[in-house]
């Protein structure tokens, strides 16, 4: 199977790598800087769970032919764009997996592709890239979900062509359930160690923050339960387990981005939630706060 990889950065570069290292025919379609640091260094990946190098990784600038998957995994705000690079890649018989956080993406790569094309998919991972360019797999987590959305659509042959990445893909049986899983805990997660500036162990240090999380949790649950998405009680009890663990460091890329001062893809996650919230009658007092905070954060950067 023919993969186009759009960008190298954290999670792209993360399952590209290991896809490539493996022998797949993969190939990434990058900007023109990092397909500099690329033919310079390769990419590595260095990760906990083993770490891999591809020195003769095969990269483009232009998408020039079809591909049979289009791995997408850039930030929400570069969507457009991303479709826009894409666009010459995708054939009659080329699949999408979006990687991207949130649930808005699917909307419009449904309207400019044509919703047979996109597959559903998730991933669980904390990456970051140095300045050398290399991946840095921040914990054990390389979780890996997809799965069809419409009828047709061959995920098993995407599953199979996926398996010898080594990060056990997993090929959900409701992707847009296993989605709402992911935005439910993510909106949570970001929202809080973003609104508290701080990691998931300096919150429940706090009188309150671990109540906090939750109540942050719970509103998000409720509004994919409105939606039609009941969560499953397992990966509730885990979500919340995660979100109040004392021992952890964890914070979310979101925070990493503010710290930065960069850009935050708080509309897409927070803001979408809320908006979600809001048209189904959901009170989400704590989801609101955060949303405030975040676009305060924007506003700030923009100097106003």
């Amino acid at each position: 199977m023919k993969i186009l990889v759009l960008g190298a950065g954290g999670v792209g570069g993360y399952f590209g790598a290991r896809l490539a290292a493996a022998g797949c025919n993969v190939t990434f379609l990058v900007r023109p800087g990092r397909a500099a640091k690329l033919a310079d260094h390769g990419l590595t990946v260095r990760s906990p769970m083993g770490d891999c190098s591809v020195p003769d990784v095969r990269f483009v600038t232009q998408a020039e032919s079809p591909a049979d998957l289009i791995i997408l995994s850039c930030k929400a705000y570069d969507l457009a764009s991303a479709m826009d690079s894409i666009a010459p890649a995708v054939g009659s018989a080329s699949l999408i997996l979006p990687l991207l956080n949130g649930l808005c993406h699917l909307d419009d790569l449904d309207a400019r592709f044509g919703k047979s094309k996109v597959l559903g998919g998730a991933c669980h991972i904390g990456v970051t890239m140095n300045e050398a360019g290399d991946i840095l797999h921040l914990n054990k987590l390389h979780r890996f979900l997809l799965g069809s959305r419409s009828p047709g659509q061959n995920a098993e042959a995407v599953h199979q062509a996926l398996l010898p990445g080594g990060f056990n893909p997993t090929l959900s049986p409701d992707i847009t359930l296993s989605m709402w899983e992911k935005f439910a805990f993510l909106t949570s997660y970001a929202g809080i160690t973003c609104l508290m500036r701080a990691s998931i162990g300096a919150i429940a240090a706090t009188d309150n923050g671990s109540d906090i999380a939750l109540a942050l949790f719970e509103e998000c649950v409720a509004t994919a339960a409105a939606s039609g998405f009941t969560l499953e009680e397992g990966y509730l009890q885990s979500s919340r387990d995660m979100l109040t663990d004392p021992a952890s460091t964890g914070t979310a890329s979101m925070l990493r981005d503010m710290r930065n001062g960069g850009r935050t893809e708080h509309e897409h996650i927070l803001g979408d939630m809320l908006h979600r919230a809001k048209s189904l009658g959901i009170s989400a007092p704590v989801l609101t706060i955060a949303h405030a905070h975040m676009q305060a954060y924007a506003a700030s950067q923009a100097g106003k």
